[in-house]
């Protein structure tokens, strides 16, 4: 359902999906790629509510749209603070607060997202999904981080390294995690754009869905958001 986020900075609209049965359930806020809260994002939210999350995915563009804010919204991502990390604050607050909530709330993101998923884990998040993120440049910003379940492609030329940098700095500070590199996956491999004849340059250029990447992250991230996000000790 379409649901108004609350936020420092007025309301922003975003994409909510419950899980069946009263509760208490755990959450996940997930943070959508730079293309937007397109349809690929609410279906991402909706197998997450599916898995039995309360799942909420913030539109990052609620204040102008894509082509106005999305130069503001890598601002904030590059300066680790802004208005767009006070909207996923504001939207983890509002799952932790719901009565059908445990107080356990996750973060998952995509590309864009996984960027923001990952400076997210050092905040209040419980456990942590980046797919494809692009990492800080100082990873020592990720020392006390939350759990993180990180997923890469091999053929992604923009990231490439990425998953070894996280892996190596993760085992280092002693944060639970479990980091895989696809070897026949490139970038946005578990997002499917629908962008008719452009499908085949994206894939030629590195991009693109593949299937068995996909599926196999998505377990990975399940088993782990289970063990962290359902886990009550």
């Amino acid at each position: 359902m379409e649901i108004s986020v609350p936020t420092p900075g007025g309301p922003i609209d975003g994409y909510l999906a419950e899980p069946d049965g009263d509760g208490p359930h755990p959450a996940v806020v997930i943070i959508h790629d730079v293309t937007g809260l397109t349809q690929d994002a609410r279906n991402i939210t909706d197998r997450f509510a599916a898995e039995g999350y309360l799942a909420l995915s913030p539109n990052m563009y609620a204040r102008g749209g894509l082509v106005r804010c999305v130069k503001g919204v890598f601002q904030n991502l590059f300066a680790q603070q802004g208005r767009a990390f006070d909207d996923i604050e504001a939207s983890r607050q509002l799952l932790a607060a719901r009565e059908d909530c445990t107080g356990k709330v996750g973060v998952v993101g995509f590309c864009m997202g996984g960027g923001f998923a990952l400076i997210a884990a050092t905040r209040e998040f419980d456990a942590s999904a980046p797919y494809y993120g692009m990492l800080p440049k100082d990873l020592s910003v990720l020392d006390g981080a939350c759990p993180i379940v990180g997923s890469f492609g091999r053929k992604d030329v923009s990231l490439r390294g990425a998953a070894a940098k996280l892996e190596a700095k993760l085992s280092e500070a002693g944060i639970p995690h479990d980091v895989k590199e696809y070897p026949d996956a490139g970038h946005s491999f578990a997002n499917q754009f629908r962008l008719g004849p452009l499908n085949a340059l994206i894939k030629v250029a590195g991009f693109g869905y593949h299937h068995d990447s996909s599926e196999d992250a998505w377990r990975r991230v399940t088993a782990f958001f289970g063990e962290h996000l359902r886990r009550t000790d």
